[in-house]
């Protein structure tokens, strides 16, 4: 459970950096772009592997409903991360698709691993969303102005869903998660 905690603790420590301290952050210029990808890289690695080797309590278990609950709002989640990069028009009314698609994917995680290094995983990125969310508020202020973008880019995100969609089943079943029952 250590290298799960050590994990989730790097991942929030890198993507807060820039907002609990934006002038230190400010001074390594693009650079800090590449020292956050490369904490990433290894806040990932070391989730995964404190995951696989966390010993855990199970709270409940999957059931068929819950499995289909989870994999609409998975294609929820890939539509929203899609979505942001487009700018497709759900962004509109979801200040931070990225983060709300973090907090939908823990949640629909969390509906089918009821374990406490689940609970650790997922709670606790989805507690970091929450909070990255408030502090780029804070930062930021109010929202500026919408443009709807072409139809073109709401396509494309729909399309992007169900391929990253497919890839990442296909990923979850080689590794031996069915994710349809």
């Amino acid at each position: 459970m250590i290298v799960l905690l050590l994990g989730l603790a790097l991942w929030v420590a890198s993507h807060t950096w820039k907002r609990v301290a934006p002038d230190h952050r400010a001074r390594f210029g693009s650079a800090g772009k590449g020292i956050v990808a490369a904490l990433s890289v290894v806040a990932i690695v070391l989730m995964v592997i404190g995951y696989g080797d966390a010993d855990s309590t199970p709270y409940w278990s999957r059931s068929p409903a819950l499995t289909g609950i989870n994999n609409l709002l998975m294609l929820l989640a890939f539509y929203l991360f899609a979505a942001s990069g487009k700018g497709t028009r759900v962004t509109r009314y979801i200040r931070h698709p990225q983060l709300t698609a973090v907090l939908v994917w823990a949640g629909a995680h969390l509906l089918v691993n009821g374990d406490l290094r689940s609970l650790v995983l997922f709670g606790g990125l989805a507690l970091w969303a929450l909070v990255e969310m408030a502090l780029i508020n804070r930062a930021e202020g109010p929202r500026g102005a919408y443009h709807a973008p072409p139809i073109k880019s709401e396509i494309i995100a729909v399309v992007a869903t169900f391929v990253v969609f497919g890839i990442v089943s296909a990923i979850h079943i080689w590794l031996g998660y069915n994710l349809f029952g």
